[in-house]
């Protein structure tokens, strides 16, 4: 958890932004990949790593932002 501790929320924002939505158009690329997890459609290596490179600051992020609002809740 020092890890996740460790990164500095703007540096993963900034990174969610880029990576997670890149390329902008005609949509960002983890949108696309998710909607092919959905439909049953993921089965190239190529797109789950795809998927995988896109998806992984955002969860990141949201790891980050459940460990700080449980740390919060605890300290009170």
């Amino acid at each position: 958890m020092r890890f996740l501790d460790s990164l500095p929320w703007g540096t993963l924002i900034i990174v969610a932004a880029l990576l997670g939505l890149a390329p902008f158009t005609p949509e960002p690329h983890v949108w696309e990949k998710l909607k092919m997890l959905a439909a049953g459609e993921l089965s190239e290596p190529i797109d789950i790593f795809d998927l995988l490179m896109h998806g992984t600051p955002w969860v990141l992020l949201i790891l980050k932002g459940v460990r700080e609002a449980i740390r919060g809740q605890s300290s009170e």
